[in-house]
């Protein structure tokens, strides 16, 4: 059911933008990353973005957990200020540091001294143009036909647009797709390989994103490649297209003055091309293409404290954040897992995987699968996320590293006694496609599912339940309610087992009742033959079960 329009903007529906933001562009980031031919032909524009949208919605999130005991919530400017610096510090590529400038700002806007509690339609009408005003201005030097144009674009439709803040959001979106699809006629370089801008394709989404926050209703979908004639536009035959260009990317967080940063823009900016310095009140975000990437570098430390230091080679797509030094041998195949519990890391560190503990409540984002995929330090690598939520976050992780020269396979499993059938076939001597076949196929044969207590009263697919109640989930759906967690448990596993199976395998968090194990093991002994139990340990991993069956 389609909501009211939203006739004001506050925490919540910032939440919520934040939230589908990073789902759209989840689900364009192939795309994006597919037509990203401007100003580094790189392929990795989607994927910046979506970290720097992971970035942001995460620290709006800790906003509203902060607030959890609080019954007014955070109000419009927490949210707001939040968004910014969170995609400020997360931001990654010349396309995320300009979409934190633009969320940055909308938020010295919203979250200005004396701004209302929720903005209404005049509000966020110059939020947006403060937005593309600001971003404009932190770029060195601005093209037309790029993000900028397409952000120019939103806030002048916006500025034209009567009414409440879904009629506003609609018209810088539907302002935004005009300026998009007219891209190609403004830039060369995206005429001749007949596509839109890829950071502005970007930015329609997030747009579209803010459009279904304000009205509850999902905006049509733009397509990454209009119809160009391939030829030159009169007047940009000399633009700089991003051939032949500076060899790496710098890109580092700087602690600095205003004064400080002036005088770095100015250094950098003689160094290099694609200068964009984002951020305010002594935080920066610092991103140059360059090929002395050491010079960069020395000029951040010079203006202030750099960290957070990213260099990347464009050429050998190689990514450095230390000094240079010999690089040990890759190993020809690794397998990465997230595990929800300490059990369950210490069972897939001893079969060979790199484990990221997933702690509960706390998923991992995607720069520590990025860091654990590294780490794994393999020419091909099995990403098992064991968790549904985790797919598009996995899927950005394994896209980065595949642009660094690893071949990586993402399998869809949804939880870790998936990943646990599929890491016992894995064989890393057979070729890497059959490996990846059959680790998918076993980890598709094996149900799963999960007992725990429920947190707050709520309508479940099962009924409703009341804080404290013992939930059985199914495959990912609550099937049983209960108020004793063996008896519950017990429920469950004959209902997997009424399709058949050979092997059960438990994985026993901390809090499950000692006996509960032992419980499901006669279980299945004395009820069902030829079905084996195994059980493990697995730990604070937030369930009380976990149950495979395969």
């Amino acid at each position: 059911m389609a909501q009211v329009p939203q006739t004001f903007l506050d925490a919540l529906a910032v939440r919520t933008w934040c939230g589908l933001a990073l789902r759209a562009v989840g689900r364009a980031r192939e795309e994006i990353d597919a037509i990203n031919v401007y100003p580094v032909a790189d392929g990795d524009t989607g994927t910046n973005l979506y970290l720097t949208l992971e970035s942001a919605a995460t620290a709006v999130e800790a906003v509203f957990a902060g607030y959890e005991t609080d019954p007014a919530g955070p109000r419009l400017a927490d949210a707001v200020r939040a968004m910014a610096h969170g995609a400020l510090i997360g931001a990654r590529g010349n396309s995320g540091t300009i979409l934190a400038q633009l969320l940055r700002g909308m938020a010295q806007v919203l979250a200005a001294d004396g701004a209302e509690p929720r903005c209404d339609g005049a509000g966020l009408r110059l939020a947006l143009r403060r937005a593309a005003d600001s971003a404009r201005g932190a770029v060195a030097h601005p093209v037309e036909g790029t993000v900028l144009t397409v952000a120019s674009a939103a806030a002048d439709a916006a500025e034209q647009a009567a009414g409440d803040c879904a009629a506003v959001a609609r018209a810088a979106y539907e302002g935004a797709r005009a300026a998009l699809a007219a891209t190609p006629g403004r830039l060369a370089v995206l005429a001749r390989a007949g596509v839109v801008d890829a950071g502005g394709r970007g930015l329609v989404a997030v747009l579209g994103a803010l459009v279904e926050a304000c009205t509850g209703e999902a905006v049509r979908e733009t397509a990454g490649a209009p119809e160009v004639t391939g030829v030159p536009v009169p007047g940009t035959e000399g633009c700089d297209e991003g051939r032949g260009g500076p060899a790496f990317e710098v890109i580092y967080l700087l602690e600095a003055d205003d004064a400080a940063v002036a005088r770095l823009r100015d250094r950098l900016d003689a160094l290099g091309d694609s200068l964009v310095v984002v951020g305010g009140d002594g935080l920066w975000n610092v991103h140059v293409h360059v090929d002395d990437a050491g010079a960069a570098v020395e000029a951040g430390v010079e203006a202030g404290r750099p960290y957070r230091i990213r260099i990347t080679h464009f050429g050998a797509g190689d990514v450095h954040t230390g000094g240079p030094g010999p690089a040990p041998e890759r190993a020809q195949r690794a397998v990465v897992a997230v595990v929800p519990g300490s059990g369950l890391a210490g069972l897939y560190t001893e079969a060979g995987a790199t484990a990221v503990l997933a702690r509960p409540g706390e998923p991992p984002a995607s720069g520590e699968l990025v860091a654990a995929l590294r780490r794994a330090h393999a020419r091909e690598v099995v990403l098992l996320p064991n968790d549904a939520e985790l797919r598009d976050t996995a899927a950005a992780a394994a896209e980065q590293v595949r642009a660094e020269g690893v071949r990586v396979a993402l399998i869809p499993t949804r939880s870790a006694v998936q990943g646990i059938a599929a890491l016992a076939v894995h064989e890393p001597g057979r070729r890497f496609d059959e490996d990846v076949v059959q680790m998918t196929s076993a980890a598709g044969a094996t149900r799963y599912a999960e007992v725990v207590v429920a947190e707050h009263r709520s309508w479940t697919t099962a009924g409703i339940c009341q804080a404290g109640d013992v939930l059985g989930l199914i495959d990912g759906d609550v099937a049983v309610i209960g108020a004793d967690v063996t008896a519950t448990a017990e429920t469950v596993l004959d209902r997997m087992l009424q399709a058949g199976g050979e092997l059960v395998t438990l994985v026993v968090g901390d809090e499950a009742p000692e006996t509960v194990a032992g419980h499901l093991e006669t279980r299945v002994r004395e009820s069902y033959l030829a079905v084996d139990t195994v059980v493990y340990r697995g730990g604070g991993q937030g369930s009380l079960l976990l149950i495979g069956v395969e």
